[in-house]
């Protein structure tokens, strides 16, 4: 099973970006999504950005991932 996360786009250099999540940061590789802008949320795998995705999905997502942690944290 693969895992791929939202993270949202602070700048591009090049074939790589910056991206933040919950206040961490990471340069990863857009070679697979040229398209991506400053400010686009994007699916995170293994070190490369796999897909630009909306905002409202990108929130619904990290919401959720949110939750199943508070539940984790829980039981």
């Amino acid at each position: 099973m693969c895992l791929a996360v939202p993270v949202q786009v602070v700048s591009i250099q090049g074939n790589e970006a910056e991206v933040e999540i919950g206040g961490v940061k990471r340069r990863v590789s857009i070679m697979l999504t040229p398209e991506v802008k400053v400010g686009d949320y994007v699916l995170l795998h293994t070190g490369y950005a796999i897909n630009v995705i909306d905002e409202a999905e990108a929130q619904e997502t990290l919401k959720l991932l949110t939750e199943m942690v508070t539940l984790d944290e829980v039981h």
